[in-house]
């Protein structure tokens, strides 16, 4: 079932997260980072990617795909891309504010794109980063 244009525009749930310095340590660990010694631990510069994990911290991060009746198994990560406007780092309250931007179909339908823009700001609302991702919902039964 195609998405309809009507979603572009729709303002998803905002979400806040405090950086955990734990957190950081073990993301920054995982994407091969190594930290400055003698770095505060509770001012660890975040890993740019890092900011990626703020919409997936939280109970069902993909609801709102559901809501607009996608079928999770057809769903492809097509591209992330990042604005940075500031450094985050440990202990900083980040507030993430999701929004659909764009839908769009390709190759007869077989292929839909959503796009959602998410601005991640400080609590006291200084703008850190636009997170820009792209995700593919596959229709096999449009496919020629």
């Amino acid at each position: 079932m195609p998405v309809s244009t009507d979603v572009i525009g729709t303002e998803l749930p905002p979400l806040t997260m405090t950086i955990d310095p734990g957190r950081v340590r073990f993301f920054a660990k995982a994407i091969g980072e190594t930290l400055p010694d003698g770095i505060d631990p509770a001012k660890i510069p975040v890993p740019p990617t890092f900011l990626f994990a703020i919409e997936l911290d939280q109970p069902d991060p993909f609801a709102w795909l559901t809501a607009l009746g996608i079928d999770l198994a057809l769903i492809l990560h097509g591209s992330q891309r990042f604005i940075y406007h500031s450094t985050a780092a440990a202990g900083d309250t980040l507030v993430a504010r999701p929004r659909i931007v764009d839908v769009y179909s390709k190759k007869n339908g077989a292929l839909e794109f959503i796009v959602k823009q998410t601005s991640v700001t400080r609590a006291d609302g200084t703008p850190v980063a636009d997170l820009i991702s792209t995700l593919v919902v596959r229709h096999p039964e449009t496919a020629q």
